[in-house]
């Protein structure tokens, strides 16, 4: 899995439980396989790529 499809799995986890917004990229990755975002544990590089873009653009896509 790489980042592109782990940022729609980010961008879910953040609008469905926010409290995981501040989180480092190695708990965003064990939140995203203990709750079925992902079927294995993702490369801690391509999440933290992910949770780096989704948290620059947060604020555009949770007002929409």
């Amino acid at each position: 899995m790489n980042s592109t499809h782990l940022l729609p799995a980010i961008r879910d986890l953040y609008s469905r439980r926010p409290e995981f917004f501040y989180r480092e990229p190695w708990e965003v990755q064990r939140v995203l396989f203990s709750l079925g975002y992902v079927d294995d544990l993702a490369d801690e590089s391509e999440i933290s790529a992910a949770v780096e873009v989704a948290r620059s653009d947060w604020l555009q896509w949770r007002a929409a």
